[in-house]
């Protein structure tokens, strides 16, 4: 391994700026000069210092690592700059990944345990999570969500295939109230809403007739950002809730839960594992994106939520 020493300054204002722009002004050289010499130090090491968006820059586990080295004596230098690149050549550290409450194929268990399973060397730190936020600048290394709702900037591999939202209630709920023949009856019946945030209003539902979307803002008389909970009170005759499919259609297979309004719920873009660069990626990350790879081939229907 060959370092060019003179790039050990450059990473250093970075690591202390958290700015490409603010370390370029620093050290008198343009921004593109500070880019491109990071560039060349991770491809020395093997690996990305920085994880850096058109929002945010912070260090990864090998950037802290050497930035800790640096701070070392000087005879010691040497040998922890070594220790920096052989750190990264198999999966190891901490993996933090935000996943949105609805991925469920992602929070079920089976990816998480067997990705567990084949990388020993890997603490997996996941935040459930439905808040809109820089994951980069939160400090994690991937994120779970819809397709539709990742930013441009990432690169975005699938989770699942295409998803659709269903309309379900229970049959005790339907004998008494009925059932609702269009979307737009939906406001005279209990429904039961999700929302992410008390500060943010209770999710829209969203239809289609005839090829054109439209949404219906019912008004639940139940609101939670839990998922289950919303499973849970529909399955009670609590009333009338809208969910992805994979989570309700076990229960509609088995009687305890009726599908509604199937004719106005098209199908729209699933869950996808997203993340800000492909260069130099850490073996850690790597080995979950080559993981959920192989989980997707050979994955079957979603697995059934627990009751309990």
């Amino acid at each position: 391994m060959k370092i060019d020493l003179n790039l050990l300054p450059l990473f250093l204002a970075i690591a202390e700026e958290h700015n490409f722009r603010a370390a370029a002004d620093r050290l008198g050289v343009t921004r593109s000069a500070v880019s491109q010499g990071i560039r060349r130090l991770e491809d020395a090491f093997g690996t990305a210092l920085v994880m850096r968006t058109t929002r945010s820059v912070r260090m990864t586990e090998a950037g802290e690592r050497l930035r800790e080295a640096l701070s070392q004596p000087l005879s010691d230098i040497g040998a922890a700059l070594e220790g920096v690149a052989a750190a990264e050549s198999a999966p190891r550290g901490l993996l933090r990944i935000a996943a949105t409450s609805i991925a469920e194929q992602f929070l079920s268990g089976p990816l998480i345990a067997s990705f567990a399973v084949a990388n020993p060397g890997v603490t997996i730190d996941i935040t459930v999570t439905d808040g809109e936020f820089d994951i980069v600048a939160a400090g994690f290394d991937a994120g779970v969500r819809l397709g539709e709702v990742i930013e441009q900037d990432m690169i975005a591999i699938p989770l699942t295939g295409d998803q659709r939202e269903m309309v379900a209630a229970s049959p005790d709920y339907l004998a008494v109230h009925g059932a609702p023949a269009h979307p737009r009856d939906l406001v005279r019946h209990r429904c039961i809403g999700w929302r992410p945030s008390p500060d943010v209003a209770p999710y829209r539902w969203e239809f289609e007739e005839n090829g054109l979307p439209f949404d219906v803002a019912v008004e639940p008389q139940i609101t939670t950002n839990d998922l289950r909970l919303m499973l849970r009170t529909a399955l009670a005759g609590g009333g009338i809730t809208f969910a992805p499919e994979e989570t309700l259609r076990p229960f509609v297979e088995t009687g305890k839960l009726t599908s509604l309004l199937e004719d106005f719920l098209p199908p729209f873009p699933g869950f996808f594992l997203y993340f800000p660069q492909r260069r130099n990626m850490a073996p850690k990350l790597r080995a979950l994106i080559d993981h959920v790879g192989r989980w997707r081939q050979r994955i079957s229907p979603p697995t059934t939520m627990p009751e309990g």
